[in-house]
């Protein structure tokens, strides 16, 4: 199993910079504000208690798109 990159206790705004190829995972499960102001200080836990997403599988999610993409 590939090393988790992303953690849910990073920023939203940090995941995004790093890994710019998760924006259609954070858009499938409707986190479409990503440039709004709590993304850069928000973290993925809280963002996900916001919207009622399994932070856990999002995790999964979107740390299997950064596999895919290298």
């Amino acid at each position: 199993m590939a090393e988790k990159k992303i953690k849910k206790e990073m920023k939203i705004e940090e995941i995004l910079q790093k890994y710019p190829e998760t924006v259609g995972v954070f858009l499938k499960h409707g986190f479409h504000c990503l440039g709004c102001a709590a993304a850069s200080f928000e973290n993925l836990e809280d963002g996900t208690k916001t919207h009622g997403i399994d932070v856990n599988k999002l995790v999964e999610e979107l740390n299997n798109a950064t596999n895919d993409s290298k």
